[in-house]
Formats: C-alpha cells, structure tokens, sequence
C-alpha cells in the first residue's frame, strides 16, 4: 500500500465519521411550536433507524482507519460495508427524485478504499 492509498483511507473515514456525526444529530426531536405539525421522517424511517446507519458509518470509518495488526480482516468488510450503505443511500435519495450524486461519490470513494485494502 502506497501513501496515496493511505491518504484515500483517511479523506474517507474523515468524511464519514462527519457524516456519522451529522446524521446522528440531525433528526433529534425538537419541541414543536403551538399550533405546527410535527415534520416526520421521510418515508416514515424511524429515528433509531437514521442513528443505527450513523453509529455504523462511525465505527467502520474507524474500523478502516486501523492498522494493518490491528484488523486486518475488519477494514475491507467495513469499507465493503460503506460501500453498500452508500448505495442505498443513492437509491434513497434517486426514488424521492433528489440529486444522488454525493452518495455516488462516496461510493466510488470507498470502492477505490475496499479495492486497495483487498489487493
């Protein structure tokens, strides 16, 4: 593995460890304000859903991170398993008629890590 695997390695547990983070945060429940409707979650996820893929994009950011003594069997499986919550989460956004392109971004970007891990 060279320095630019290396590198790629940490831009991508970088990015999801912020995006764990965010989407852990994002749907707390706010008091709502006399008179307004709640705002549900689309398509009727629950919360605990939303904060599960959150915890699980943190926690194989890290596994990925870790080094090679560490886990080496661990880091292609949690990129892998990035790779396929990207997807859904394109698949997500593409059926509510949103732009998928960061997730397919990410996706592409983790592809590239599981890739150099397995090679």
């Amino acid at each position: 593995m060279n320095n630019l695997d290396r590198s790629i390695e940490y831009l991508a547990a970088g990015v999801f460890v912020c995006v764990g983070c965010a989407r852990i945060v994002k749907y707390r429940r706010r008091p709502k304000p006399l008179g307004a409707q709640s705002a549900g979650l689309p398509f009727g996820l629950p919360n605990a859903s939303l904060v599960a893929v959150g915890v699980f994009q943190i926690l194989a950011a890290l596994a990925i991170v870790a080094p090679f003594s560490f886990s080496p069997a661990i880091a292609p499986a949690a990129a892998a398993g990035l790779a396929v919550v990207t997807l859904y989460g394109a698949l997500y956004h593409m059926r509510r008629h949103e732009s998928a392109v960061p997730n397919l971004t990410l996706f592409l970007l983790v592809l590239l890590v599981a890739v150099g891990r397995w090679m």
